[in-house]
């Protein structure tokens, strides 16, 4: 056994560097004191000149549940964050349906069941749900994103949530949060610039060159640097590995605009898609975050800004006087290996894949969970690093297929990008082998390689939702096994009526979010808070949480004055 360390330094903050300190500040450090002697230092470097991405505003459903776990108090992370709920991902104009018509479905963060031992979903290609579709007997998010509803009831505590939501947040007032709190429990942050990087004799860093305070040591160093991967990629020369043949996305253009209607706060992230990319909108508890996501191939910078700014205009949604789209260049696949020598690297800097389904900031947590359930020594055992760097490749890999899946399957021929998604670029050898295999069965689980985010009841839903059976792909498949008509009808009339009741007593989204904020009149409440709705049967959430849950930390209060 090697010695221990004793230092972990990150370079970089924003999300990734500020989410990286709050884990290991609230594993690796004693909070009583009566451990302290083997706490270790984690010390974080800001470049006071380089700002943040800051645009990723859309979580998973590991959020609640990351927040008990370091502590964060409820209140306070939706104050500080402007922090709404969502409860899936709407996606409109990626396919039509067999006479044309443009359809819209949601991926959902709840998943189906077995009915009688066989897939809900084989039920609904045989025998359908009335009409609708098949998220209606999956999920109450488009019951509820309808009316404007909230997912709980007022009052509910945090810990008796259920996994069917994540969170809307403004990722820089959160990376302000997590900041504050990081501090107050030891962690060392530095304003300063990384200016050059010194490695020893095996290629370790061994040192870091800081403008202001000239050279640091360090043992253990996280390249939480973003897009630029200035340790990983430039000290290190790690190779990046590119995923533009796989997705064409390479830019992107964001902007701020407000409320339509500030009291209807939808619970949902939109992707709606245009002619050379999609839109996303995230609807925050005091503004709308959107912009798109853009084939630089297709569409220049000028021609991108236009089209967004269109299409907001068109949709009732014009930005503010004056306010004009910041162009974003993306930087699409992996390093291929995140953890090289002495140096991890964490966020941007490991990889990206377009946010469509909103994976960055879990990929962040997952990133630390394994990097604490593989901590070195001084050593630095080379199968810690090879099993840390095998799962976190097969993360990246199971996200570039669920998102090259909707590109693959949309049947746009509209415009030469969607043609181009479907017919030009390349698709991952292991979705294109599953592609194959599903036009004679539904996915299961023992199709995919890694399921941390996306397991089969995912493809489900994105696979209905496109209504890929009905318009070419492949005949519906059917199960080997008898279905039973009736029980399937009951089951449906069962969890309507669940989903039907919720919607009609769960409080509108705005009021439950100021109620969280503590800032709810309880006279404007009619008739008090709402009842409590049990989940409808059998409806489980789509994310499972990163291992197993750990104690849970004391929750402190960050609330500045005034707010």
């Amino acid at each position: 056994m090697g010695q221990p360390i004793k230092t972990i330094t990150i370079v970089g903050g924003g999300t990734a560097g500020w989410m990286t300190a709050l884990l290991l500040a609230t594993y690796c450090r004693s909070r009583d004191g009566k451990d302290a002697g083997r706490d270790l230092q984690v010390t974080l470097i800001e470049s006071p000149s380089v700002k943040t991405v800051g645009v990723g505003e859309a979580t998973v459903p590991s959020m609640p549940m990351l927040l008990r776990n370091t502590g964060i108090d409820e209140r306070d992370f939706f104050q500080r964050c402007n922090a709404s709920f969502k409860l899936g991902v709407l996606f409109d104009n990626w396919n039509a349906d067999k006479n044309g018509k443009r359809v819209a479905y949601i991926n959902s963060f709840n998943e189906g069941r077995m009915i009688g031992g066989v897939e809900a979903a084989y039920y609904y290609l045989k025998y359908g749900a009335g009409g609708g579709p098949f998220s209606d007997v999956v999920t109450a998010a488009l019951d509820l994103a309808r009316v404007f509803k909230g997912p709980r009831p007022i009052g509910a505590k945090a810990e008796e949530q259920n996994p069917g939501f994540a969170y809307h947040l403004d990722a820089g007032l959160f990376a302000e949060l997590l900041r504050d709190i990081c501090t107050a429990r030891g962690v060392a942050h530095l304003r300063d610039d990384v200016v050059d990087v010194e490695q020893d004799d095996r290629g370790f860093i061994a040192a870091l060159r800081l403008k202001e305070r000239g050279r640091l040591p360090v043992e253990l160093v996280v390249d939480c640097t973003g897009f630029r991967g200035m340790l990983i990629n430039k000290a290190l020369e790690e190779p990046f590995v590119d995923y533009s043949k796989y997705l064409a996305n390479d830019r992107a253009a964001a902007i701020q605009i407000p409320h339509p209607d500030p009291g209807k706060i939808e619970p949902l992230t939109r992707s709606t898609a245009l002619g050379a990319g999609w839109v996303w909108r995230v609807p925050l508890y005091n503004r709308v975050g959107t912009g798109y996501v853009f084939s630089s191939a297709h569409r220049s910078d000028d021609e991108a800004c236009a089209e967004l700014l269109a299409h907001l205009h068109a949709s009732g949604q014009p930005p503010a006087e004056g306010a004009e789209p910041r162009i974003i260049p993306i930087r699409v696949g992996r390093t291929r290996n995140p953890w090289v020598k002495n140096c991890v690297a964490i966020g941007l800097s490991s990889g990206f894949i377009e946010p469509l389904e909103s994976t960055a900031i879990f990929m962040i947590e997952l990133s630390v969970r394994w990097l604490l359930a593989y901590f070195p020594d001084l050593d630095f055992a080379a199968t810690l690093r090879d099993r840390y760097n095998r799962i976190s490749n097969q993360l990246y890999d199971e996200v570039r297929d669920f998102i090259s899946l909707h590109y693959v399957l949309n049947n746009r021929s509209d415009s030469q990008y969607w043609i181009d998604a479907r017919e030009a670029l390349e698709t991952p050898d292991s979705l294109a082998a599953n592609l194959e295999l599903w036009k004679h069965t539904l996915p299961t689980r023992n199709d995919l390689e890694s399921t941390r985010l996306f397991g089969h009841r995912t493809y489900h839903a994105v696979l209905l939702g496109k209504r890929v059976y009905e318009t070419g792909y492949a005949p519906p498949p059917e199960s080997a096994r008898t279905l039973n008509r009736k029980l399937w009808r009951d089951y449906v009339k069962q969890v309507r009526g669940g989903f039907n009741q919720a919607a009609r007593v769960l409080p509108d989204h705005k009021t439950l979010l100021t109620s969280i904020r503590g800032e709810l009149d309880p006279g404007a409440l009619p008739g008090g808070a709402a009842p409590r709705i049990p989940a409808a049967p059998g409806l489980r959430g789509t994310v499972p949480l990163p291992g197993q849950t750990p104690p849970l930390a004391p929750q402190i209060s960050m609330k500045r004055k005034g707010v």
